[in-house]
């Protein structure tokens, strides 16, 4: 990629390690973030700030963004003072946001008509992938264009698979979501079951982590249950926004997911009782 300016819009609990991954091989990223006071780190370590989102966009030769809703992500793409408003020729438009695959179906078409292009790109890993560089990424869009920014996504992602047409790499994040929601159940049902029979946690763990139950959020999440560490590597609100647009999509394909729909439930029950900016671990309180 010759140009190395970069535009990133969200910068969040993943978002704002992917920027410091960027600023370390040297590309020039401008940032755009609603609470300004959360870029301020990034500005310091050698970001640039912009005051909308528009500044931001003009002149980079890729935008990428990292926001929490579909709602969101159609306000930053086609909103007034947005990027579709702002972007230029032959600019690539990354969505990393966990997002509808129908929306990045129709960011794709707009990016068309506009001679742009868009990837849509949603990545799990959480803050821990983030951090180390070692993200899960899942595109959707044209595969020239993904080749073109490969070498990018490999500074911050590990894993970087393309799935096909625009909405695929959406399409992927839910079954993504959907295998996470029941493991999660199952997490906290082993641990609850090892604590009331009298057995050491921990140890416990050591045992059914690297077995055939192994799994991300048992060698993850599970010690930060433990340790009464609810804070979010991947926030619960989001987590139940991304279950609801599975259900939907799954819905609209005659597709019954009752697994999926038992976790929603259980994490509505969370964000009733006020944990919504807590991490998808918090499902553990209620086992407690």
């Amino acid at each position: 990629m010759g140009n190395r300016k970069i535009a990133f819009i969200g910068t969040g609990v993943m978002g704002a390690s992917i920027v410091r991954h960027l600023l370390r091989e040297n590309y020039e990223v401008v940032v755009f973030t609603r609470t300004k006071a959360k870029a301020e780190p990034l500005v310091e370590a050698g970001a640039v700030w912009a005051n909308t989102v528009g500044q931001a966009v003009i002149g980079a030769n890729v935008v990428l963004t990292m926001v929490g809703y579909p709602t969101d992500v159609e306000e930053v793409y086609f909103g007034e003072g947005g990027i579709f408003a702002n972007g230029k020729e032959d600019q690539i438009v990354i969505d990393m946001t966990t997002s509808s695959p129908a929306l990045a179906k129709r960011i794709a078409e707009q990016a068309n008509k506009l001679k742009m292009a868009s990837i849509d790109a949603p990545v799990s890993g959480g803050d821990v992938g983030a951090k180390n560089g070692t993200l899960s990424i899942m595109c959707g869009g044209e595969k020239r264009v993904f080749d073109e920014v490969l070498p990018m996504l490999s500074i911050f992602g590990k894993q970087i698979v393309y799935q096909g047409v625009a909405g695929a790499g959406q399409h992927t994040k839910m079954c993504n979501q959907i295998a996470i929601a029941t493991n999660m159940i199952g997490v906290c049902e082993a641990i609850a079951y090892g604590q009331h029979a009298g057995l050491d946690a921990e140890t416990v763990l050591a045992s059914i982590s690297s077995g055939a139950a192994g799994s991300w959020s048992l060698s993850n999440l599970a010690p930060r249950m433990l340790q009464g560490d609810f804070e979010p590597g991947f926030y619960v609100k989001h987590f139940l926004k991304d279950m609801n647009i599975a259900l939907a999509e799954a819905e609209a394909m005659q597709l019954k997911l009752p697994g999926l729909q038992l976790a929603r439930e259980m994490y509505e029950q969370l964000v009733e009782q006020g944990f919504s900016d807590k991490g998808t671990q918090a499902l553990y309180k209620k086992y407690q």
